[in-house]
């Protein structure tokens, strides 16, 4: 099973929301290179070719919570 670190799903999370990796470097005041690396080891992980793809990924995984996709309802 693949496991995300906090950063990994926060960043997951901000992307399914429509956070650019600009957004996002600009939120967590980090590089948008930085960003890009982080993102492309975990996409790696992943076996996710691009965003859309990760965050699909990671939806279906159940990886990050209320993601477009998911049903929201407990279980």
């Amino acid at each position: 099973m693949l496991h995300i670190t906090p950063w990994e799903c926060s960043a997951l999370q901000s992307l399914a929301a429509g956070l650019s990796t600009a957004q996002l470097a600009m939120t967590l005041d980090l590089s948008e290179n930085e960003i890009e690396q982080r993102l492309a080891a975990l996409y790696s992980r992943m076996g996710a070719a691009s965003h859309s793809d990760a965050i699909s990924v990671a939806s279906r995984r159940g990886l990050i919570p209320n993601a477009p996709g998911r049903d929201a309802s407990p279980l």
